[in-house]
């Protein structure tokens, strides 16, 4: 295959851009343990978004595998994982924001910089706008689910090296913010770089 793009994306930061119809994103977890926060979008309709509630019901499953189909809210189908060496990925835990911080770990955490931050400056440069955050997977994060419907955040199932493939089956706007998160084991408390590769 034919590498179009190879990019490291350092912890905290983000990128976007848009993979073609047929073309394969590799989100590389290069040390293991990190949760790359990432949002999708028809790129020739921002309004048509990935949606975690059609994806979960079209799938039967709460957590994102090999084989999953990630459609939008209008059910048109953006992309499909189609390797996959972690094995499990999370779709409802949410980005965090400097508001979530705040509430859920201390008032004084409010400033640290959150993934939200990252998909507003991200997705500015795209031409999107504040609303049109949405929902967003949390590829290699592990949010479990209890018998009472609670989530809870633990360590990553993913080590250095492992990585999954999506493949584009409509030009797909990506944005990808590296999550900055300190309060919780979602990067095993040390945030860390992960590697884009684009390639048909």
């Amino acid at each position: 295959m034919k590498t179009i793009l190879d990019v490291k994306v350092l912890a905290g930061d983000g990128w976007s851009g848009v993979v073609k119809k047929g073309q394969t994103l590799r989100i590389v977890d290069l040390e293991g343990n990190q949760a790359v926060d990432t949002m999708l979008y028809n790129a020739h309709d921002s309004t048509d978004r990935y949606s975690a509630v059609d994806t979960i019901c079209g799938q039967s499953n709460i957590y994102l595998t090999k084989g999953t189909r990630l459609v939008t809210q209008n059910g048109n189908l953006l992309m499909t994982i189609v390797e996959d060496l972690c094995g499990r990925h999370d779709t409802l835990g949410g980005a965090c924001s400097q508001e979530s911080n705040m509430v859920r770990y201390d008032i004084d955490k409010r400033f640290m910089h959150a993934c939200r931050q990252t998909f507003l400056k991200y997705g500015l440069a795209m031409g999107l706008e504040k609303r049109d955050i949405a929902h967003n997977i949390n590829f290699f994060m592990n949010v479990p689910v209890t018998p009472e419907g609670k989530l809870t955040f633990e360590d990553g199932l993913s080590a250095p090296g492992k990585y999954l493939d999506l493949l584009a089956d409509m030009d797909t706007l990506v944005l990808i913010s590296n999550c900055p998160q300190l309060n919780n084991p979602c990067n095993a408390y040390n945030p860390t770089p992960v590697q884009l590769i684009v390639s048909e």
